[in-house]
């Protein structure tokens, strides 16, 4: 293989490896099941070399794929006999899984008998077993109560399917229809990335592709340090906090410590409290991609997000700690939280290094799962909310997105349309709009969140569950910009007062015409709010897009 490579060979490789990506990532869009994929779109999409190196990804959840290098490394550590046909599943946080609800499906791309590459999907499970619907278990105290774990397996075996090993996961699966499809989907995606990249072997040779990746490499870690090497060295410190965790600890704290020196970044997350008894304690790849989230919101948009990008950083922490737990220990919520809280804390030390990229606090996520019978069909139905999504946070470009979503999926995360959602399930939306004044103020307004009045139109009881953060810490202010409001979710039930719903709840039931009155937190605010110029004020008032009373007070 060659050394060298031509500036324009790179780039055509380069810019064919990521139109890769993005066509399975629309295959996954158009094929699967649930409506958590194909209308949320929580999946994200990969390509990995043999030695675990993250060579291309989509534009799809950050906190999926800064792990897929650990579940990389995990399958080749586990299987040394990889052969064409092969697909490999694996979602064990242990095993370099984020959390049980995150399936990855792997399939080995070969060049005549060298074996290169893997094509990579991980998509969010809408149910995965365990003791609770929905995948989420706020009573968990170890990870059996959480879903069905899946080490590394061969779920095919040189393109023969393993119907029994099929079976049983479909078996322990609340909705196996669902189950087969989405996994379908993803091996069809995957698939689909294998023969385009067997079309680039085809048409550029092995040698030059491979070396053309090196490339890419190497020249976004040059890119990378270009970026960091402009920023204030010294040591800087960042914390955050965790509500609860839903088993009676509060306040729980991530702490970074961030040692920026010429090109070069280290973060020490050894500080952080203690591992929980419960579900909000992080697999050491979701930590790993939380840490790679943070760095990555801070340097160029431009820099493709690969191995290279990664290379400035070098990652510390502890294990026993929140953001790495020992193994056996519940996981599911950590890719929401405390990767949220990993992000927040970095990003809040590096405000002090690299003040102008430094976004405000983004919302955390606070989801509800419902099962119930769905009075049309009389079929059981299982339902994630992803509307009402919160708002992001401002920064030194502007102020922040309205309904975004979270820090973890900066938008990739979408809610689909309310409609589709009302003919597919027994729901009425009868309110969906920005809630005012849920933003923090500052020079740069944080972004709105939702008001969302949602009534169940079931004849029997249902049951839901939540699972989420943020409803006592909003989304922190940056530089001098106010915190944005927390979330606040209340049940109404008629005969019943209006109940506050927790965060981690397990089992609330739902009856017939009950209403879900959600208020989805609002995005931080960047710089001080009497920099924020006049006109903009206007523009928010004449928009209804602040708080009127809390608007005259501070004029």
């Amino acid at each position: 293989m060659s050394a060298k490579i031509d500036p324009i060979t790179r780039s055509v490789v380069q810019h064919r490896l990521s139109s890769i990506v993005k066509e399975m990532g629309e295959a996954m869009l158009r094929t699967s099941y649930s409506q958590i994929l194909n209308s949320s779109r929580d999946f994200s999409l990969a390509i990995c070399d043999t030695s675990a190196r993250l060579i291309a990804q989509a534009d799809h959840l950050p906190v999926h794929v800064g792990a897929l290098p650990w579940a990389t490394l995990a399958v080749e550590e586990r299987f040394k006999d990889v052969r064409q046909g092969d697909v490999i599943l694996l979602n064990d946080p242990y095993y370099g899984g984020s959390h049980l609800p995150d399936l990855t499906a792997f399939v080995p791309v070969f060049a005549g008998d060298k074996r290169l590459l893997w094509t990579i999907v991980r998509a969010h499970q809408s149910d995965i077993g365990g003791a609770t619907h929905g995948a989420y278990n706020p009573a968990a105290t170890e990870i059996y109560q959480e879903g069905l774990r899946v080490p590394p397996i061969k779920l095919y075996e040189a393109g023969r399917l393993r119907d029994d090993l099929l079976d049983l996961l479909a078996l322990n699966i609340r909705n196996p229809r669902e189950f087969r499809g989405d996994l379908a989907a993803m091996l069809g995606a995957a698939h689909l990335g294998e023969r385009r990249l067997s079309r680039l072997f085809a048409e550029f040779g092995a040698p030059v592709v491979e070396a053309a990746m090196e490339a890419i490499l190497d020249a976004t870690e040059q890119q990378t340090r270009a970026v960091v090497s402009t920023w204030k060295d010294g040591v800087f410190h960042g914390e955050a906090f965790l509500d609860d965790d839903g088993h009676g600890r509060t306040d729980l704290r991530i702490a970074a410590k961030v040692t920026k020196k010429g090109s070069d970044v280290e973060v020490d997350l050894s500080d952080s409290d203690p591992q929980s008894t419960s579900f909000v304690n992080s697999s050491h790849a979701n930590m790993q991609a939380a840490v790679a989230m943070a760095f990555a919101y801070l340097i160029d948009a431009e820099i493709p997000k690969n191995t290279g990008a990664l290379r400035p950083l070098k990652v510390v922490a502890k294990q026993g700690t929140v953001v790495w737990a020992d193994p056996g220990r519940p996981v599911t919520l950590c890719t929401s939280h405390p990767s949220n809280e990993i992000v927040e804390a970095i990003v809040k030390a590096l405000s002090a290094s690299c003040p102008e990229r430094a976004m405000a606090g983004w919302s955390r996520r606070f989801r509800i799962a419902i099962q119930g019978e769905d009075p049309r069909t009389g079929k059981n139905f299982i339902w994630h909310l992803f509307q009402a999504r919160p708002g992001g946070g401002a920064s030194s470009g502007g102020d922040g997105w309205s309904s975004i979503g979270e820090w973890h999926s900066v938008g990739g995360l979408k809610f689909g349309s309310l409609e589709v959602a009302e003919v597919r399930f027994p729901l009425h939306f009868r309110r969906h709009e920005f809630r005012p004044g849920s933003g923090g103020d500052g020079q740069h307004r944080g972004g709105l969140g939702v008001s969302l009045d949602l009534v169940l139109e079931t004849e029997k009881i249902a049951k839901g569950n939540t699972a989420g953060d943020g409803a006592r810490h909003g989304p922190c202010g940056m530089l001098g910009g106010e915190d944005g409001k927390p979330h606040h979710y209340r049940l109404l039930s008629e005969g019943c007062e209006p109940r506050v719903l927790r965060t981690k709840e397990v089992g609330i039931e739902l009856r017939p015409g009950d209403c879900l009155e959600i208020r989805s937190s609002g995005g931080g605010g960047w710089g001080p709010p009497d920099k924020r110029s006049a006109e903009a004020r206007r523009r928010d008032r004449e928009q209804a897009l602040t708080d009127v009373a809390a608007e005259q007070a501070s004029s």
